[in-house]
């Protein structure tokens, strides 16, 4: 399978809330999550995060998936059942190695989120 395609599936999983579908296509060894206030170096903590916000998902829409060899990078858009922040703008950069995702990168306006949670980001390394 085509990096960008276990990305898509990847992506997929979350939007439709199947988190072990997409815990599969994490590698288990030598993961890393960056974004731009947490870190998880584990796919269990990062989708726990993840599961912890599927209350206020509403859809996460693919603007654009895109790839370069074991690079895939995504534009997408987050859209929230939670009023005060509507949609959040995601820029994704996946690292896929051995069919695997090894590295997620993730960019966006963390004020928003912070301010969503009231401040309190876990901070998991």
């Amino acid at each position: 399978m085509q990096p960008k395609d276990i990305v898509a599936q990847f992506i997929a999983g979350i939007n439709d809330q199947r988190f072990d579908d997409a815990k599969a296509l994490l590698a288990a060894d030598g993961f890393e999550y960056v974004g731009p206030n947490m870190r998880f170096l584990s796919p269990d903590d990062m989708l726990a995060y993840q599961f912890g916000m599927a209350a206020i998902q509403k859809d996460l829409i693919i603007r654009q998936l895109s790839a370069d060899g074991e690079h895939v990078f995504a534009i997408l858009d987050y859209r929230t059942h939670f009023e005060p922040i509507g949609d959040v703008r995601l820029a994704v950069w996946f690292r896929v190695r051995n069919d695997k995702i090894q590295t997620v990168e993730t960019f966006y306006n963390a004020a928003v989120v912070e301010n969503m949670l009231g401040g309190n980001l876990p901070s998991a390394e």
